[in-house]
């Protein structure tokens, strides 16, 4: 047990930090080429963010485990919205000015239901994974028309304005990007071996595990990212990194791993922990739209998200452990 423990840290932190280098050298890599920053922000960075889970998806799958991935893409999202946005309102509420990102919640609405739709019949065939992984690129597609369409004067144009580097030479910025992915690799090899052993000695299956550890992990990058956004008043860095981390979950991370390994569902992801992902973005698309024109994520919203997670997570560590 402790040595799977400690290659669950270790990938952890090589995820962690591998993740950052990874998005500094993409974000880095796309502005040297000309690209605008809201369209690095809505795309590039968007993806990058989600690599952590991505690799693990893929890694997970490549080793016959699946279920390790669905785990993480569901995860992840009720973990992002749960633990991360709910923290980051406690700590400052989040308003939500950016038409732009007021168009992408739809969006998430809209994926997080097709995902549904896709696993109402427990199994997950390699044509789902495409269908996933065509509606990831349409995404991707939509999302630089977005950037395209957006006022300079969007707030969150200007948080990506502001935090994408912009004195990163072409060669070092290949670099971070190239160590970052190495990094990110390892880690997720190091992440899903002691994840699957953790499993096998704990008696559990690796949705739980995937769900509860590895989500909470990859998700970490998330969190450092929309506190410090939120306290510097980046209030679109800190909700739209979110929203399209967790666009770019669902359709990239599970579409990955239905398509190297179709597998069925365990029946709890049905049951249970889907409908509880829906829940988490239906909640958070409520307490988002704009009723009387002063949209925001308050602080008591906020504790409600995170109380939220906490009593779901409870409740899956004492119905499996």
């Amino acid at each position: 047990m402790i040595a799977n423990v400690l290659l669950l840290l270790a990938g952890l932190a090589l995820l962690i930090w591998g993740a950052d280098r990874f998005v500094h050298g993409a974000a880095a890599t796309a502005r040297n080429l000309g690209v605008a920053p809201l369209m690095i922000g809505l795309t590039v960075v968007a993806f990058a963010t989600s690599a952590p889970e991505i690799l693990v998806s893929a890694v997970a799958a490549t080793d016959g485990q699946p279920g390790l991935a669905f785990g993480n893409a569901i995860g992840s999202n009720i973990v992002n919205i749960g633990l991360v946005l709910g923290v980051t309102a406690m700590v400052r509420p989040i308003k939500l000015e950016s038409a732009t990102l007021q168009r992408e919640m739809p969006a998430l609405l809209a994926v997080s239901l097709l995902t549904v739709s896709l696993f109402l019949d427990t199994f997950l065939s390699r044509i789902d994974g495409i269908v996933m992984l065509t509606g990831l690129v349409i995404v991707m597609v939509w999302l630089a028309r977005l950037g395209l369409r957006s006022a300079a004067n969007d707030p969150i144009a200007m948080d990506y304005e502001a935090e994408i580097p912009s004195d990163v030479t072409m060669t070092r910025s290949i670099v971070w990007l190239m160590v970052g992915l190495v990094t990110l690799l390892i880690g997720a090899e190091l992440l899903v071996d002691g994840a699957v052993g953790i499993a096998e000695l704990l008696g559990v299956s690796e949705v739980v595990i995937g769900i509860t550890i590895v989500a909470f992990g990859t998700s970490l990058p998330e969190l450092a990212v929309s506190v410090a956004s939120a306290l510097k008043g980046e209030y679109g860095l800190a909700i739209g990194n979110i929203v399209g981390s967790n666009i770019f979950n669902l359709l990239a991370v599970i579409g990955v791993a239905a398509t190297i390994s179709p597998s069925a569902l365990a029946p709890t992801v049905l049951s249970l922990h889907i409908f509880v992902m829906v829940a988490f973005t239906l909640v958070l698309f409520a307490m988002t739209y704009d009723y009387d024109g002063k949209a925001q994520l308050s602080r008591l919203e906020g504790l409600a998200l995170f109380v939220a997670y906490v009593s779901y997570s409870g409740y899956v560590v004492a119905q499996n452990i």
